[in-house]
Order: C-alpha cells, then sequence, then structure tokens
C-alpha cells in the first residue's frame, strides 16, 4: 500500500537503486514440481500431473541472467505480465473472455474463475516475488525448497508444493488458478520429497519475522465498525500499529528491511526480510514477539496493560508516537465512553475510589457527555481535592495506561512465534473484497487508504480502458508496456521493486568476495 498513493500512480521507494553487476551463480536442482495427490486436503483436485513428465517445461526466463547484467534488469522480461503466450489455449480463451466481459459489464468478480485466471496471467508480479524470495538472481534453495501452498476454489487446500523457478509457480498458479495462496518457510530439503524421509528430517530453517494485526482485536474499542466492516476511522488503530511497530523493529532491534502489506480487508501483515530475521528459531521469534506484546487478556479483563515504571524506553517512545493522536482518534472518532455502561470502563481503570465515585456522580447528572469532556474530567476534579489519599503519580501513570490500551498495537502473537507459519502472500485478492493484497509505505502509512485499493475487476477495467485508448501504442524502441503499468496498480509494484532491490543489494553483499568471484552461469 504505497503512499502517495493516488489512484493512478502511489509513490514507489525512493531508493537508490545504483549499478550493482550480478555476481554468477549456478542454478540448482530439484525433485517434482509437479503436484502430489496425496498432498490435497478437503476436496479432490482434477487434471493433476501424476509425473515429471507432466511437469512444465523451463523456458527462457528460466536462464539466469549473464555476467555483467544490472540488478534492475533481471526485473524486466517480457515473458511476464501477459507477455508470454501460455501453452493451453484454454486457458487464454477463459482469461480473454473474463477480460471482455468486465469490459461490457464490470464483470462478475473475484468469484468468477476467469477474473481470477486474467488477473494470475497479466497482472501478478511474479518475476519480483521470485527474486523477493530467492534473494538472489540466479535460482537458490532460498526459493526452491520454499513451501507455498493453494486454496483453490473448490475449497481444497495444497501444501508443501515448491518450484525451483518462479517461472514454475507462475505456471502452476496459472494451471490450478487459486483463490489464493500462503508462503511457508524454507526447509532443509524439497518439501514435495518429504514423504521420502523419516519425519524429524524434514524441517523448516527460514522464514521471514512476520506480524498480523487483525481490525478484529479491536472491536471491544472501536465504536465506528465491528466485524469485517473497516471505514477510515477505525483503520487509523492499523496506521497507529504500523507506526508503533516498525520503528520498534528498526530502531530497537536493528532490522533495515521491513514490508508492510495490506491484507485486503481489514488488516496489515509485516514482513521482516532481513537475513538474521528469516534464519531465527522459535525462541527468538517468541522472545521479539514478547518484546513487542503489551496489551494482554480477552474481553473479561478489567485491565490489559501492566506494565513497570519507569517504562522502558520502547513503551516510552510509543507514548509519545500515540498521546499526541489520543484526543483525534481515540475521544473524538471513537467517543468510546459516551455512554453509562461504556463510561463503567473508564472509571475501572483508574486507581482511586472516591474520585471515580465523584466522576460517576457528575457524568449520571450530565448523560450525553462526551468522552472528550470525561477524560477533561479526570483532572480537573482531581485537582478539587475530591480524594483525601488521592497519589496523582498513579494517577497520571494509570492515564498513560489507558492510552496504551486503546492505542498500542495489538498482535496476533502467535503468528509471530513459529517458523512454520503460513501467511497469504503480497499481491494476492482478498475473496471477500475483491482487493489486491498491496504493500505499504509504512513512512507514509497515514497516507494509506484501505478504501482505495484496486480492485481485480478494476484493474481489468483499467487494462480495456488502457487498450482501447492506446490501440497501437507500444512503448519506446518497440518495448511492449507491462499491463501492470497500465492500470492503478503500477505505483504498489514499483514499491514492492524497489524494496526488493535494496534487499537484494544487501544480501549481494553479504556474500564472501571469493564465493562471488567464483559464481559462472
Amino acid at each position: 500500500m504505497p503512499h502517495s498513493v493516488s489512484d493512478t500512480e502511489p509513490a514507489a521507494l525512493r531508493a537508490d537503486d545504483g549499478d550493482i553487476e550480478l555476481s554468477d551463480a549456478p542454478p540448482i536442482e530439484h525433485g517434482m514440481d509437479n503436484c502430489d495427490d496425496s498432498d490435497i486436503e478437503q476436496a479432490d483436485i482434477k487434471a493433476m500431473p501424476s509425473s515429471t513428465a507432466d511437469a512444465p517445461k523451463s523456458s527462457a526466463a528460466d536462464t539466469p541472467p549473464t555476467k555483467g547484467t544490472k540488478l534492475e534488469a533481471i526485473f524486466d522480461d517480457d515473458d511476464e505480465y501477459g507477455m508470454e503466450e501460455d501453452q493451453d489455449p484454454k486457458f487464454l480463451a477463459a482469461a480473454a473472455a473474463a477480460m471482455e466481459q468486465t469490459a461490457v459489464s464490470g464483470g462478475s468478480g473475484v468469484s468468477d474463475p476467469g477474473i481470477m485466471l486474467a488477473f494470475y496471467q497479466r497482472l501478478f508480479p511474479f518475476r519480483i516475488l521470485f527474486q523477493w524470495l530467492n534473494h538472489s538472481p540466479a535460482p537458490s534453495n532460498d526459493f526452491g525448497h520454499r513451501e507455498f501452498a493453494f486454496t483453490l476454489a473448490n475449497e481444497a487446500y495444497l501444501r508443501y508444493q515448491a518450484f525451483s523457478t518462479g517461472d514454475l509457480l507462475r505456471r502452476d498458479i496459472i494451471r490450478l488458478n487459486p483463490t489464493r495462496f500462503e508462503i511457508g518457510p524454507v526447509y532443509n530439503t524439497n518439501p514435495r520429497d518429504r514423504k521420502q524421509l523419516r519425519k524429524a528430517a524434514f524441517f523448516p530453517v527460514e522464514k521471514e519475522l512476520v506480524f498480523d494485526i487483525d481490525m478484529t482485536d479491536y472491536d471491544d474499542i472501536r465504536t465506528c465498525c465491528d466485524k469485517a466492516k473497516i471505514c477510515n476511522k477505525c483503520w487509523s488503530f492499523v496506521t497507529m500499529a504500523i507506526q508503533v511497530i516498525d520503528v520498534a523493529l528498526k530502531e530497537d532491534l536493528g532490522f533495515k528491511h521491513v514490508l508492510w502489506v495490506y491484507s485486503g480487508r481489514r488488516g496489515a501483515h509485516a514482513w521482516v526480510c532481513d537475513q538474521r530475521a528469516r534464519v531465527m528459531d522459535d525462541q527468538k521469534r517468541r522472545a521479539i514477539a514478547s518484546y513487542l506484546e503489551v496489551v494482554k487478556g480477552g474481553s473479561n479483563t478489567n485491565k490489559k496493560v501492566n506494565v513497570k515504571r519507569p517504562l522502558h524506553p520502547h513503551l516510552a517512545r510509543s507514548l509519545d508516537i500515540l498521546k499526541e493522536m489520543f484526543k483525534t482518534r481515540i475521544l473524538e472518532d471513537q467517543d468510546p465512553w459516551r455512554g453509562a455502561q461504556q463510561a463503567e470502563k473508564l472509571l475501572r481503570l483508574l486507581p482511586d475510589k472516591a474520585l471515580t465515585d465523584g466522576l460517576r456522580k457528575k457524568w449520571e447528572s450530565q448523560p450525553d457527555r462526551s468522552s472528550w469532556s470525561k477524560w477533561e474530567d479526570i483532572d480537573s476534579l482531581a485537582k478539587t481535592g475530591i480524594s483525601k489519599n488521592l497519589d496523582a503519580k498513579l494517577l497520571r501513570e494509570s492515564k498513560q495506561d489507558i492510552i496504551l490500551e486503546y492505542m498500542y498495537p495489538r498482535l496476533d502473537a502467535e503468528v509471530s512465534k513459529h517458523l512454520n507459519h503460513l501467511l497469504k502472500s503480497p499481491f494476492c485478492v482478498h475473496p471477500g473484497t475483491g482487493r489486491v493484497c498491496v504493500p505499504i509505505d509504512a513512512s507514509r502509512a497515514e497516507e494509506f487508504d484501505p478504501l482505495q485499493v484496486p480492485t481485480v475487476t478494476q484493474l481489468l477495467d483499467e487494462i480495456n480502458q488502457w487498450d482501447r485508448a492506446h490501440p497501437k501504442v507500444e512503448g519506446e524502441a518497440g518495448e511492449k508496456i507491462p499491463d501492470y503499468d497500465k492500470t492503478s496498480l503500477k505505483g504498489y509494484v514499483d514499491f514492492f521493486k524497489g524494496f526488493v532491490i535494496r534487499l537484494m543489494k544487501e544480501e549481494m553483499g553479504q556474500r564472501p568476495k571469493k564465493e562471488l568471484n567464483a559464481m559462472e552461469y
């Protein structure tokens, strides 16, 4: 979700991409790249290949770049974004029919298999996704031993899929046309070969450190929406979470490469892609999740924030970030304590009985008093001396805890604690909203509007509109124009590409010079 994200050109990552030359590296070889029927859960899948002979053949797109190629050039290939002629004519016909239907009536939505097929064929950035997960210009085990899981239209769930190249991943996704797919860990061997091994001999060795923020975790404090519904007012909870967690990951923990991705409906995911984050074991992941987890307890917990004083520097900084927005985001936008029952929740969080009794009496006499006024009443009534035993320091700390309880990020900690957790891939389409799971520029998080994220049918319509307006136009020097360049998805893909280039620069810079010099294509 880049942010100066306008409908036409969201802001891309403004990195100095430089002139790094690619090092040489031999491609790896793996086991089968076809699906294994025994991996299918919940339903049977038809027309699944049963031998390596049925697997898609590698194309020129799989060939590693030649020595001296610039890093940026590996993302520019006419075999992607609808440039390559797919082998099976029925796929082309289905996608063409979906495009035609979209042009005529706007399409039937994400539930139409043809719509998803057209999206995968023409818009999904498979090449950049491959480089993101591969960390090298030539295919490596970082990608080849990575697990992918597909959810098909008939609700079948295929786990332990693996592909030696991004082109093979693309071909299988186009063949199976999943409603979504998830990314899992890198294993010590090809996941497709796991059944040939003892259980203890197959295990995950690497995966990005991930975080999940879901709006439903805020249902007890947001008043504007509930459940799956969102608006710009309650989306600010996600915005604040991104701001707090992103700075903690970078300043406290020293990570550099943190990719935030919109979930497609009511949340966001963070992928910490630094190498030292990817190789952390579960114990280290639990420690980081615990470090960032402040709001604890379920709906029946009266006080969900219990932190020691003096505040840890992370909490002190978080409080400084959040308290400036408390009046607008909480007191005005949510107005959480206007009703008498809601006001009791606030009173339970205050430490002095005489003070809370006085506040209750005042608010009962003015039942429609706003949350902002009630928050101001706490200090004004305390100053009257209504409580002879009032501890001013404890009251101040209690108010700080209230700000943290209502504004500090609410993380699904279990997602972050385990190396083998799977998470939805960036640029998937949410099956409920049809919106694309686009990246978010954390440095401009407040500019991101989830309600303006393009839907898959909108994007296909934008291609149709562009093609009608430019019936014979091609890029400079006769180059074909990638389909995403014709749509509002362009800025998001450019942002993702910039992020991946920066990550790859660091990955390549960390390799021993001897290893780089020894590589030959």
